[in-house]
């Protein structure tokens, strides 16, 4: 499972989740400890529905009690699954696609207020031997028209059930990241979307880890970079915002924290995850308050 929201119209938890047999879920099971392999069959990517009102008490089950809810992306497994031409060789992956992880609610792009719409972001692999996989990819829903796909969480067997197409496909130039997309978030005090990444290994590009998608620009119908056929897609803006980048014409901070959580309270504060590993070699998080700046040199300040 990676990245989550609130449904802001319906209070419910949304949430990317994937089960796979890459080198990320066999380390997962791995981690477990429960000596189950991943099945190549098994590829499945879902949007996660965590229904708040059903869980009243510690250690509940969550496909016994009924707490969760899943919806199959076929559009994420299709590109998943794909074989593609780039650099006239065979490639796994249609835009790198490993998946899905960031995840938000908000309007539609090119306003600032209006309905809230659902959009997940696909994971992509940082392989920098492609040109394919420098955009973003955001798949967008409207989680009302989803209910109708809605079914119990069942691990052992995959549901395929899930609508053809999103409601719309979204691209954003960001230079390949390391897997994509972690944390996106709405933010209405500035109408961006902050979308959190691990930073790329590219040398032609400045690799930032966060960037900002400019909410008030509508996507633009252009032919996508990179790809050995001509290809066009529905492209968001980068807000003109943080540092730049002369030579790609990118736009972005590097900022330390972000890729393990960022949530956006209104009036410019955040709480944002500032991640580490204990002695015990115990992984952790830490939530703090922080306030917008959008300096480029450290775009929030933390509040004490």
């Amino acid at each position: 499972m990676g990245c989550l929201d609130i449904n802001p119209d319906d209070g419910r938890v949304y949430a990317s989740l994937e089960y796979k047999n890459d080198n990320i879920g066999k380390g997962i099971l791995k981690g477990l400890g429960n000596g189950k392999k991943a099945d190549e069959k098994e590829n499945s990517f879902y949007i996660a529905i965590f229904d708040g009102e059903k869980i009243t008490r510690p250690g509940m089950h969550a496909e016994k009690d009924k707490i969760i809810s899943t919806v199959y992306l076929k559009e994420v497994v299709d590109d998943y699954n794909a074989m593609v031409m780039n650099r006239s060789k065979q490639a796994e992956h249609r835009y790198g696609c490993s998946g899905v992880d960031g995840i938000a609610f908000g309007p539609q792009f090119g306003q600032k207020q209006g309905k809230n719409l659902l959009n997940i972001a696909y994971g992509i692999y940082g392989d920098t031997s492609r040109s394919d996989n420098d955009y973003q990819v955001i798949l967008q829903y409207d989680a009302k028209s989803l209910k109708q796909y809605e079914r119990p969480l069942l691990q052992s067997h995959f549901d395929l059930t899930g609508p053809d197409k999103p409601l719309n496909k979204y691209f954003l130039y960001t230079g390949n990241t390391t897997y994509g997309i972690q944390k996106l978030e709405y933010d209405a005090n500035t109408g961006y979307w902050l979308a959190a990444v691990y930073p790329g290994k590219k040398s032609a590009f400045p690799n930032y880890s966060l960037f900002a998608i400019d909410g008030a620009q509508s996507p633009a119908l252009q032919t996508l970079k990179g790809f050995d056929s001509t290809e066009n897609g529905r492209v968001l803006q980068l807000a003109k915002a943080g540092m730049h980048d002369g030579k790609s014409g990118i736009y972005g901070w590097h900022y330390q924290w972000g890729a393990t959580g960022i949530h956006s309270l209104g009036n410019g504060y955040f709480y944002i995850s500032q991640n580490g590993v204990a002695e015990n070699k115990k992984q952790y998080c830490n939530l703090q308050l922080y306030r917008w700046t959008g300096e480029a040199g450290n775009p929030f300040a933390e509040v004490k």
